[in-house]
């Protein structure tokens, strides 16, 4: 990662990603790669920006990091770092967040596991407090 990484990386960023504004501390944005049989997502942080603890019903998600440096974290465990080449595979009905690190830009290619029935239930925001602690 360059020092001059503004969050065009592998895949263009996308417009801001006002559809699921309310649902993120921070501005990101959102680059659709398929919405037919699959979603995926390419979504880019900007340092800072993190999304609300979530759970996502029925299918599940699976996160490729491809630009910059983030956080994951499933409630109840200790906050994971998150680098280029990482995956993480987030199990249906797991209350989590993920989103960058204070300091850095974040991108990930977000795969929907498709499942009959699935959808989102958004919740809090990762407090300051929580968000502050991590390096």
């Amino acid at each position: 990662m360059s020092d001059t990484f503004t969050g065009e990386g592998v895949f263009p960023k996308g417009p801001t990603n006002d559809a699921y504004a309310a649902y993120f501390t921070g501005t990101s944005y959102l680059n659709m790669l398929s919405t037919e049989g699959v979603y995926i997502g390419n979504v880019t942080f900007e340092p800072g920006c993190r999304n609300f603890w979530h759970i996502h019903h029925k299918g599940g998600q699976i996160l490729l990091v491809t630009d910059g440096r983030g956080w994951y974290q499933e409630e109840g465990k200790p906050a994971q770092e998150l680098h280029p080449g990482d995956v993480v595979n987030i199990p249906p009905e797991t209350k989590h967040w993920h989103g960058a690190a204070k300091d850095s830009w974040f991108v990930h290619v977000a795969v929907e596991v498709p499942a009959e029935g699935k959808s989102n239930e958004w919740l809090e925001p990762v407090s300051d407090e929580e968000y502050n602690a991590l390096g």
